[in-house]
């Protein structure tokens, strides 16, 4: 389905990791290939911008970390980022410049695109957030299904098998998701999309469009 591949959901210009989507058609086939990724760039990376801390751990001088914030590697944490206190990086993550990895925030095999904001109580793992994209406080990605079965992505067009057992969302440029939602696994957000907060969400939700409850996802009005 062209609405789900990575032409399509995301600014690729807009992340440090435009080449680990080289040759992809769908975004979540390079979530296995995230660390040893971020262990190849990590070590091209300029000296003068980014400082390497611990082991595979690469901080860009101008980002600002917590000292109460803990980081795992493999991680890039970008440009003017902020990842604020007590926030959890478990490993395999490249946070975008500018983004913002808020207070209790976790993070787990994620790309974060540039200006991504995760800034309150948010657990983010096996996913991939595009440019501007914002999750509200307390709303979390859900990445492993109940039955521990593979995730399938479910769209209009049938069932895209994906053959991973983690598999949180993959969320297209400048999508908003409300406070206190939960993103199944599987899920996947077209750009500019609106989530309401409160919501359970699963499948495909279209770009530029609201999605208000299951079954109700209408489209936005044009200015």
């Amino acid at each position: 389905m062209e609405a789900l591949t990575v032409k399509e959901l995301y600014t690729l210009e807009e992340t440090i990791a435009k080449d680990i989507f080289e040759g992809v058609t769908y975004p979540w086939e390079v979530l296995p290939k995230i660390s040893a990724f971020i262990v190849e760039l990590g070590n091209t990376l300029s000296e003068e911008e980014y400082e390497k801390k611990g082991e595979n751990v690469w901080i860009a001088k101008s980002a600002k970390v917590a000292p109460t914030a803990f980081i795992n590697g493999p991680a890039i944490i970008g440009k003017g980022a902020e990842v604020r206190h007590c926030a959890f990086i478990r490993g395999n993550a490249i946070v975008g410049e500018g983004s913002v990895v808020g207070n209790s925030t976790e993070l787990k095999n994620v790309i974060l695109f540039n200006k991504v904001q995760v800034p309150h109580y948010n657990y983010v793992g096996d996913s991939i957030l595009g440019f501007k994209s914002h999750m509200g406080a307390g709303s979390i990605t859900s990445n492993v299904k109940s039955d521990k079965k593979p995730v399938v992505v479910k769209t209009p067009e049938g069932n895209i098998e994906t053959g991973m057992k983690k598999f949180g969302a993959m969320l297209g440029d400048e999508v908003e998701v409300g406070c206190g939602s939960v993103l199944n696994p599987g899920t996947v957000v077209g750009g500019r999309s609106n989530i309401y907060p409160l919501s359970s969400v699963r499948g495909y939700v279209p770009g530029n469009s609201i999605y208000k409850k299951q079954g109700e996802v209408v489209k936005k009005r044009e200015d």
